[in-house]
């Protein structure tokens, strides 16, 4: 027959394996979690803001032209940071170009067609609460897109 400190041993035995079995005791963090779909969305909007900041750089008689688009883009990435729940690193308009710059209008339609593919299937694969958001995005970019023609 077992005594009492036997049973409490073996007890504490048994709920410390069943707790180390859960990974009360694991030194190994947890994963951190998944992306959300709407992350690149918000990565192009910034991406697509920069562009337009090095072109108006380069050539600052298209600032009247450019800026809005620039500006449509900073307010996307704001809205999407706001959904996601992620601090957005300042997308306020460069003060100057990078040497050896090579974006023109041209570029920047390319990379707002792109863009606009991205954001018509984010929002064919987004929940109802979040599709509008994404195809108001991808309106804006094929607009985007037009405008640069």
């Amino acid at each position: 027959m077992l005594t009492n400190s036997r049973r409490t041993f073996l007890g504490a035995l048994v709920g410390s394996a069943a707790l180390a079995g859960c990974g009360v005791f694991d030194s190994e963090p947890d994963p951190p979690p998944a992306p959300d779909a709407f992350q690149p969305l918000l990565d192009e909007a910034l991406a697509l803001a920069v562009s337009y900041d090095r072109v108006i750089a380069a050539q600052p008689a298209l600032a009247a032209r450019l800026t809005p688009l620039a500006e449509d883009h900073r307010a996307h990435a704001a809205d999407l940071s706001r959904l996601i729940g992620v601090a957005v690193v300042s997308a306020a308009p460069s003060a100057s170009a990078p040497s050896g710059n090579t974006d023109t209008t041209a570029t920047l339609r390319k990379a707002e067609q792109a863009a606009q593919k991205t954001a018509v299937a984010a929002c064919k694969a987004a929940p109802a609460d979040r599709a509008m958001l994404a195809g108001s995005i991808a309106a804006c970019r094929a607009t985007h897109a037009e405008a640069l023609r």
